[in-house]
C-alpha cells in the first residue's frame, strides 16, 4: 500500500511541544489527487487520508504577488540516488519511481514555464508539455495557459527541429540563447515554430537574464528540470529560489553526474528545509533559499 509520511515544522514531534491538529495538511506535495496519504494526529501518530488536488496545489503554490506584482520564482526538481548519482546510463528515469513522477507532474501543472538544458532534451527525449484535465481549472483560475511552455537553454541551437517538442507543442517552445548564436540556426528554429529569446551577450546564456527574459514574457512561475550543468549554472548565479529533491533508495556506483555540475561556488549556498515526505523508501525534500 502506498503511503506518504509528512515531516515538517508543523508535524515533527518536539519534546514538550504541542501536537499538531488531526487532519492538518502538511506543506508538501505529491500526486494530483492520486494515492493515499497520512496526516499527523494528536500524540504524534498518523491517520490515513487522501489529499485533494486543491490541497496539494495549495501546498506547492508559488509565492503570492507582492505590491509591485508577481516576481519570478525559480524552483528546481531533481532526483538523486543514495550515492549521489543524478542519472543512470545518461537518463534520470531509471532512478525515478511512481511517486516521483506524480510530483514531477504536479510541479509541471503549477508552472508557467519549464527550463531545461539542451543536452537533457537530447538525452531524455523531451516532448511538449501536455494539457492535463486535473489541472485545467486551476491553471485557468491562475491566468495560465493550458500547459507550461518548455524553455530550452542552448548556446549552439544544435537541436533537431523536427522533434515533436518543436513541431507539435500545445504552446510554442522557447529557445534561450545568446546574441552571438548562429543566424542560420536561429532562422531554422523560428521556421520550425520555436520562439528564440536572447538572454546573453555572447554565445552563452546568462542565467539572471534568462529568468528576467521569461518574466518579461509573463512567465514568472518557473521550474527547471536540469540537467546538472544547467542547475550548476543557476546555483552559481544565485537565481535558484527553491529545490525539490527526490532521494531515490538506489545505489548505482559508477561516475554519474551529481544533480548540479560545473565550477564550485565560492561560498556554499544555504537552503532551508520546508518539508519532507517519504513514500516506499523515496524521500521528497523541499528546500528554499535561506
Amino acid at each position: 500500500m502506498r503511503r506518504l509520511f509528512p515531516v515538517t515544522d508543523e508535524t515533527v514531534a518536539r519534546p514538550g511541544g504541542p501536537a499538531p491538529d488531526a487532519g492538518e495538511v502538511p506543506d508538501a506535495g505529491a500526486a494530483a489527487g492520486t494515492g493515499g496519504g497520512r496526516s499527523a494526529a494528536p500524540g504524534g501518530g498518523a491517520v490515513d487520508r487522501e489529499w485533494t488536488l486543491e490541497e496539494l496545489a495549495a501546498a506547492y503554490a508559488y509565492p503570492e504577488p507582492g505590491p509591485g506584482g508577481r516576481e519570478p520564482w525559480l524552483r528546481a526538481n531533481m532526483v538523486s540516488t543514495l550515492d549521489g548519482a543524478a542519472q543512470h546510463e545518461g537518463r534520470s528515469q531509471p532512478i525515478s519511481g511512481a511517486a516521483d513522477m506524480r510530483i514531477f507532474g504536479t510541479l509541471r501543472g503549477l508552472a508557467d514555464a519549464v527550463i531545461v538544458g539542451a543536452e537533457t532534451v537530447r538525452q531524455e527525449g523531451y516532448r511538449p508539455a501536455r494539457e492535463r484535465e486535473a489541472f485545467a481549472a486551476l491553471r485557468k483560475a491562475a491566468g495560465q495557459g493550458p500547459a507550461p511552455a518548455i524553455a530550452v537553454v542552448s548556446a549552439s541551437l544544435e537541436l533537431d527541429f523536427s522533434w515533436p517538442l518543436f513541431t507539435s507543442p500545445l504552446v510554442p517552445t522557447l529557445l534561450l540563447t545568446g546574441a552571438a548564436a548562429a543566424p542560420d540556426r536561429v532562422a531554422a528554429a523560428e521556421k520550425a515554430g520555436a520562439r528564440v529569446v536572447i538572454a546573453g551577450d555572447g554565445m552563452g546564456v546568462d542565467p539572471a537574464r534568462a529568468v528576467r527574459a521569461l518574466a518579461d514574457l509573463g512567465l514568472t512561475r518557473l521550474l527547471t528540470e536540469g540537467g546538472p550543468r544547467l542547475l550548476g549554472q543557476l546555483v552559481a548565479a544565485g537565481v535558484l529560489d527553491e529545490l525539490c529533491l527526490t532521494i531515490s533508495p538506489m545505489l548505482t556506483a559508477g561516475d554519474a553526474q551529481r544533480i548540479a555540475g560545473g565550477p564550485s561556488v565560492t561560498v556554499p549556498k544555504r537552503f532551508a528545509l520546508v518539508s519532507l515526505l517519504e513514500e516506499e523508501g523515496y524521500l521528497f525534500g523541499r528546500y528554499r533559499r535561506a
